[in-house]
């Protein structure tokens, strides 16, 4: 006598996803999509270099542009997070160790004048 198969719910099945319609027919909303009044868009100023030690950053042009609302460097923004040790900064504060460190955050009312004032900042 052969066992009965067992049927599974999941497993070779081809289940329809909830947000399947939406996704493809361009209705789905996401995070990307809110906008929220007197919300603030952001941008960060990333290392071009693997490896190099920060001789100064200067961000006052970058201050001064209409629509900025803050910026910040590794000096001061301080808070260090990690999962164990806690000892890894937000923005590099002394040195870059790789490509894509950030270095800076912009905030400001536009995405475009975010940009904008990153690309007003000095990193040497």
């Amino acid at each position: 006598m052969l066992k009965e198969e067992k049927k599974f719910e999941v497993i070779g099945q081809s289940p329809l996803r909830v947000d399947a319609r939406d996704k493809v027919t361009g209705r789905a909303i996401f995070g990307v999509d809110l906008k929220i009044t007197g919300m603030l868009y952001a941008k960060v100023l990333r290392s071009p270099i693997p490896h190099g030690q920060i001789i100064s950053i200067d961000v006052e042009k970058a201050k001064k542009l209409a629509g900025v609302a803050a910026v910040v460097t590794g000096k001061e923004f301080s808070a260090l997070f990690g999962a164990t040790i806690g000892d890894q900064g937000f923005l590099a504060r002394d040195k870059v160790r790789l490509v894509g460190d950030p270095v800076a955050a912009v905030a400001a009312v536009a995405l475009d004048t975010a940009g904008e004032a990153g690309s007003l900042s000095r990193v040497e």
